[in-house]
């Protein structure tokens, strides 16, 4: 019988993780009678001295439209194993974290993050623990659900960023380029660059090169447009060539993406004469206000994940298909980063707008007609 859950926000912050958090406490508070702990620092704070603080109603009035998460959060620490490394006590570790979750009275969790905290989550739901998770990155590549809260909030700030920077360009005849967030996929670049009426996308999906780019500039001053708008995601990459690192990480820090689009910005000064100038959104991407969208997203997830768990479920994670809350398996959630498809709608779209990915073979990433 589930008495006590505990809420753990983990990984990277994003816009409406408050959000849940005040969902979970009300839903469980309210609708069952429950108690609820929240675990500061990610899963960090089950370890050692703990750091917890009960959650009632009156403990989230107000969080509805705050950014960040009054729990706090981690993405790096004793529970994260990097890439390519292993760690020479995980066992131990959840040994110490069960020894304190029983200690505390928590009877089950609801962990919110991307794949990296739900894969933790996996790991305490297989060792006794009941577990849901509720999907949030601000780079939309959780397998199994439509959207993950964060990223139109996240979406919204990139728009408006070429808005901006639009007019700048074009007042001064530049190539105006935005760096956004992406590591592995494009869904910000894609969405953003199109809505934001870029003339260039560069997503890791799609290898660019920068003779095609020079090659867009080129046709744009040839039609009287003397400016240009690229909008590039951090992890994009030249065809044959590698991610551009700012700060290539060591065995404590995990390596640090960044510096595409100033490299991207050199290139074509020298390949088309034009000046280039590069901005770099980072972290306000994630920091602020959540939209409404996002609110609703959140609070959806975080009142669905508690009816999930009385009603005996665990090892699920919350999703969004077709307008309604679903639940997957964690395990196959965390199976695969959800990448763009090359052949996708969208795609199809931004070639018929006459948006360029910067590839080698244009045609080759046509996209799908389906209307």
């Amino acid at each position: 019988m589930i008495r006590t859950i505990g809420l753990i926000t983990g990984g990277g912050d994003a816009p409406g993780l408050n959000a849940v958090i005040r969902a979970v406490v009300k839903t469980a508070v309210s609708e069952y009678g429950l108690r609820v702990v929240g675990i500061e620092d990610g899963f960090e704070g089950l370890l050692g001295e703990t750091h917890t603080r009960p959650l009632t109603p009156a403990d989230v009035r107000g969080l509805l439209p705050r950014g960040g998460t009054i729990l706090g959060t981690r993405n790096r620490g004793q529970f994260v194993v990097r890439t390519g490394e292993t760690s020479s006590t995980p066992d131990e570790i959840y040994r110490v974290a069960l020894a304190n979750l029983k200690r505390l009275d928590i009877d089950a969790l609801v962990v919110v993050g991307g794949e990296g905290s739900l894969g933790i989550a996996i790991e305490f739901d297989k060792r006794g623990i009941p577990v849901v998770g509720v999907p949030k990155t601000i780079d939309n590549d959780l397998g199994c659900t439509e959207l993950t809260f964060g990223f139109t909030t996240a979406l919204d700030i990139a728009t408006e960023a070429l808005d901006r920077l639009h007019t700048t360009a074009a007042s001064h005849d530049r190539v105006m380029i935005l760096e956004v967030m992406g590591r592995h996929t494009g869904w910000i670049a894609l969405h953003s660059g199109i809505a934001g009426g870029a003339d260039v996308i560069l997503i890791p999906e799609i290898p660019f090169t920068m003779e095609s780019i020079a090659q867009k500039i080129h046709e744009r001053d040839l039609c009287d447009s003397q400016f240009s708008i690229i909008v590039v995601a951090e992890g994009a990459k030249e065809a044959g060539g590698l991610e551009v690192y700012q700060d290539p990480g060591d065995r404590a820090h995990a390596p640090r993406l960044g510096g595409i689009g100033n490299r991207i910005a050199q290139e074509i000064e020298g390949l088309t004469g034009k000046e280039a100038r590069c901005v770099v959104l980072g972290h306000l991407q994630r920091g602020g206000t959540p939209n409404s969208f996002d609110r609703l997203l959140a609070t959806n997830y975080g009142s669905c994940a508690v009816r999930v768990l009385m009603r005996g479920e665990h090892g699920k994670m919350v999703a969004l298909h077709a307008a309604d809350i679903i639940t997957v398996p964690l395990a196959r959630a965390c199976a695969n980063i959800k990448t763009v498809p090359t052949d996708s709608q969208l795609i199809r779209t931004a070639r018929d707008v006459g948006i360029s990915f910067g590839a080698a073979d244009e045609a080759k990433y046509h996209g799908q007609e389906i209307c």
